[in-house]
């Protein structure tokens, strides 16, 4: 695909960069798209949130990349649309030479880009103008109302894969870039703001937010989400991480049961538990709800079947059970009463942080692959909690595979242990939710079976598009879940 000019018919800034663009973007964490093969880029919007003469020039484009396949992504079919933040100058500091993307000229001598959040510089005068609601150009930096974002030095980059990018200020603020261009409010803005409304103490506090604009269809500029700040979780510790020790632990005892081993983790599922139901209720309060009636249901239904025949298409595993999964599937339709709301949407371990004081919960964007429409559609709490029941036997079995690389053949009693260990912490978690709540998600059973088998199917799908090494962890439960009560999984 050639490059092409901003809407402006101004010549494209990014045009000379498009080759490096290309080449860097796959390299990157937050690229989900590393297993689709790459047609071409073109720049959507670009704008220098500089002046002249200041050192270095920071930028913001949105790209949209481009896909031999037509996988339907946020923008045309086969493309999918990124925000860059894009720091230059002619020698950028040894210690940015990791994020260089490309050599670039313009006027003037060659410009070294790199990627602007690697640069301190950058990120601090980001801070600093949300402190001050400033205006750079199509970007609004904007406080949150009654909050005092802290005035530290430069960010730090987070480590580690991640669908965004973020950096940290001095272990008390967080900013984060929301990677995928979409047109409207990103969810984690709008139920952070709606949690902050009700006082929730079980997000981080909300700091503010950075917010522009994308190119229309029509040829105007829409609303869009660009960052949000937060407060930042010192001395925190993921909830997958803290499952993933308390699984070792029980397997290297070969005596002792789950509830006896010393990092038996089902206290703090209980608190998780009780965590995700406060905040439920809390985004019911704000939002409201409705009650999931016939109409409600089939669309959940539909929901749920459009899934199963994405994955049916792509993995034998599922086109082969297609039939037994739709019927259990179809279980929404019969199952007693349950009411619709917002809710997190993609939420698992990873997703809760245990701090010194209690449990938070982050990330509200809800699936990624989603349109955003999808996103922000109320469904069922039910969704939030099977979730987090596929996320405690992922946390054991995953654990297990790990524990038996070098093995011959699979030891049936570590099958049972990490069997033990994911049964006794869905049930912790449930008892947690219920005491808040109270109602007991089991006492659904058809609506939460028909949303665990969804979300296998879900996990089916990205497995084997990104880490064909997990699939047998969901295809496993996908066969309990498909085993009629009553009869023991093999």
């Amino acid at each position: 695909m050639p490059a092409t000019s901003p809407p402006d018919g101004s010549p494209d800034p990014l045009g000379g960069l498009h080759d490096a663009l290309l080449a860097w973007l796959p390299g990157q964490r937050w690229f989900p798209a590393k297993g689709r093969e790459i047609a071409g880029m073109r720049t959507l919007s670009h704008a220098v949130l500089t002046a002249p003469d200041e050192t270095p020039t920071v930028e913001h484009a949105v790209i949209a990349v481009a896909f031999t396949d037509a996988g339907g992504g946020s923008g045309s079919a086969g493309e999918e649309n990124y925000q860059l933040i894009l720091g230059a100058q002619h020698q950028p500091p040894g210690d940015l030479e990791h994020a260089v993307i490309g050599r670039r000229a313009l006027d003037g001598p060659d410009e070294v880009v790199y990627d602007g959040l690697a640069d301190g510089r950058i990120s601090r005068m980001f801070l600093a103008l949300i402190t001050e609601n400033a205006t750079r150009g199509p970007l609004r930096f904007v406080a949150e109302p009654g909050t005092e974002a802290p005035i530290v030095g430069p960010g730090r980059p987070l480590l580690g894969e991640q669908s965004n990018s973020s950096v940290i200020y001095g272990e008390r603020a967080i900013l984060k870039l929301f990677r995928r261009a979409t047109v409207g409010l990103n969810p984690d803005l709008e139920l952070h703001r709606a949690l902050r409304r009700e006082g929730s103490d079980e997000v981080a506090p909300l700091l503010g937010a950075i917010e522009g604009e994308l190119p229309g269809e029509g040829g105007g500029a829409e609303a869009m989400t660009v960052a949000m700040l937060q407060g930042y979780a010192a001395n925190s510790a993921d909830g997958w991480s803290m499952a993933l020790t308390s699984v070792r632990d029980l397997l290297a005892e070969a005596d002792l049961r789950a509830d006896e081993v010393g990092g038996d983790f089902a206290g703090e599922a209980h608190r998780v538990g009780k965590t995700v139901a406060t905040v439920h209720l809390e985004l019911a309060r704000a939002l409201g709800t409705r009650p999931l009636d016939d109409a409600a249901a089939r669309d959940v239904e539909a929901w749920m079947l459009e899934r199963l025949d994405r994955a049916a298409a792509a993995v034998d595993g599922v086109a082969e059970q297609r039939e037994a999964i739709a019927a259990v599937l179809r279980g929404v339709t019969s199952a007693g009463p349950s009411t619709l709301q917002r809710i997190h949407g993609d939420l698992h371990l990873g997703q809760e942080l245990r701090t010194p004081t209690g449990w938070l919960v982050i990330d509200f964007e809800g699936e990624p692959s989603k349109p955003l429409a999808d996103r922000v559609r109320p469904d069922s709490p039910m969704r939030d909690v099977a979730a987090m029941l596929r996320s405690f036997d992922y946390a054991a079995f995953h654990q297990l595979a790990e524990w038996e690389q070098s093995a011959d053949e699979p030891d049936p009693q570590l099958e049972h242990r990490a069997q033990e260990w994911a049964d006794r912490n869905r049930s912790a978690f449930c008892d947690g939710y219920a005491e808040i709540t109270g109602t007991d998600p089991r006492e659904n059973p058809e609506l939460l079976r028909a949303y665990e088998l969804d979300k296998a199917v879900y996990e089916v799908l990205y497995e084997t598009r990104n880490r064909p090494s997990w699939v047998a962890i969901p295809l496993r439960s996908m066969r309990r879940l498909l085993t009629p009560v009553g009869r023991a999984e093999r």
